[in-house]
């Protein structure tokens, strides 16, 4: 949700921000108007509260014989103000709706526009050249053992998989690595539910345009996440979290769950577009003050990932259309697949300002003063898909796939995986 005090001083600011991504700016005046109903109904209810408990001393205070004429008139008193209270609530509700319906304001120097429209900021490594014919990463996990697909299909259907054997291992040193690198960076780790309640859903902005995405298990009214983010976030609703020793970090490990409704016919090869797989999301909330500079520094911990493990990649401004209701800026890292001869998106990290925090109504309170609202960011550290740029970068002629330095330790030194007889 946006601050409602930027709605009423600055709306204009938030027309903009609308616009760049596609959105309404209509709907900015529909809020504006919602807002003013809601609190001149408030002011409406105050007033008669106000006048009914005055009106109840004076009661209270009269003769015994004027007391029923009196006590005839604070019912009809109680009656309005009943009503003027069911009025309040209702404005309060549609002001709500109103306000949701507007996307996170973005930052300035955020790129407008759609998918496209991204501004790529630098390109890392080199891109990996082969003196033979490369395979792409289902190919090379088939002859390592490691990916079988056409059973994941069998048991569970398209866009399913078994991860066995060294693809096993592939991902839990993956995974493992990605955990101690973000233990060195002071977050605390964490294995977070993955169903959650629909505010906890909602409060993250998961359930606005892409809701598709998001399967539900409708007998429980509970959903299936599609990141740890939404766990973590909703991890400290409704608190008042203390951030006088700075900021607080976790790490959540996680199976996630996404319907890729509407990528009918897209990546339905292999595994870089599945229905199910592994993460480790960063998450963190911080003062809104140092919320940009955590951004930056989240993304360095990314780069620092993918380049340690000999993968080339870049890094896009992601632009405003594309960012989702909740993210005012958010970069991507996108890691060179070979046989696709283009780079696609292993790592994202957000700044979600104050959007949901204020849905989720999670604040601090700076200096023991006044509460305010905390911002939060994630970004992605590991994920399955992962496997899809280690394999094909680092595979030799044979079938072979050289194994990353820093993944060793946790392959029991393992440097070299190969094709299975």
């Amino acid at each position: 949700m946006i601050d409602p005090v930027l709605l009423r001083e600055d709306p204009e600011l938030i027309k903009r921000s609308q616009a760049a991504r596609g959105g309404s700016p209509e709907a900015v005046d529909a809020a504006l108007a919602a807002d003013a109903a809601r609190r001149t109904a408030i002011s409406a209810f105050e007033d008669l509260r106000a006048e009914q408990n005055a009106f109840g001393k004076t009661v209270a205070k009269a003769p015994k014989d004027e007391k029923a004429a009196l006590v005839a008139q604070a019912k009809d008193l109680a009656d309005r103000a009943k009503a003027a209270q069911a009025a309040a609530n209702e404005a309060e509700a549609a002001f709500r709706a109103a306000i949701d319906a507007i996307q996170n304001v973005v930052i300035d120097g955020v790129p407008a526009g759609g998918e496209d429209d991204f501004v790529e900021l630098r390109r890392v490594g080199d891109i990996p050249a082969f003196d033979f014919e490369p395979l792409d990463h289902l190919a090379l996990g088939e002859k390592l053992g490691a990916i079988d697909m056409e059973r994941g299909a069998k048991v569970s259907g398209a866009r399913f998989y078994f991860l066995k054997g060294i693809g096993a291992r592939l991902e839990l040193a993956l995974m493992n690595y990605a955990l101690n690198t973000a233990l060195e960076h002071g977050f605390t780790p964490m294995i977070t539910p993955t169903l959650v309640r629909p505010d906890i859903m909602a409060g993250t902005g998961f359930l606005g345009a892409h809701a598709d995405e998001i399967y539900r298990l409708e007998e429980d009214d509970l959903y299936l996440v599609g990141t740890s983010e939404v766990a973590l976030a909703g991890y400290h609703k409704d608190e008042i979290v203390d951030l006088s020793g700075g900021a607080i970090r976790y790490a959540g490990w996680s199976t996630c769950y996404r319907r890729e409704a509407g990528s009918h016919g897209k990546d339905t090869r292999g595994i870089i577009r599945v229905h199910q797989f592994n993460k480790l999301e960063m998450f963190v909330y911080t003062t809104p003050e140092d919320a940009e500079a955590e951004h930056e520094r989240l993304l360095a911990i990314e780069e620092q990932m993918l380049s340690s493990l000999g993968l080339a990649y870049r890094v896009i401004d992601v632009a405003a259309g594309d960012l989702g209701s909740s993210a005012a800026r958010k970069y991507d890292t996108e890691a060179w697949v070979p046989t696709q001869g283009a780079y696609r998106e292993l790592t994202s990290t957000s700044n979600c300002t104050t959007y949901q925090a204020r849905r989720l109504d999670i604040r601090h309170r700076p200096d023991g003063g006044k509460t305010r609202h905390v911002a939060t960011l994630n970004g992605t550290l590991a994920t399955t898909r992962w496997i899809v740029a280690l394999l094909e970068t680092h595979q030799r002629a044979d079938g072979s796939v050289v194994v990353p330095e820093p993944l060793r330790p946790y392959l029991g030194g393992l440097e070299i995986l190969e094709p299975i007889a």
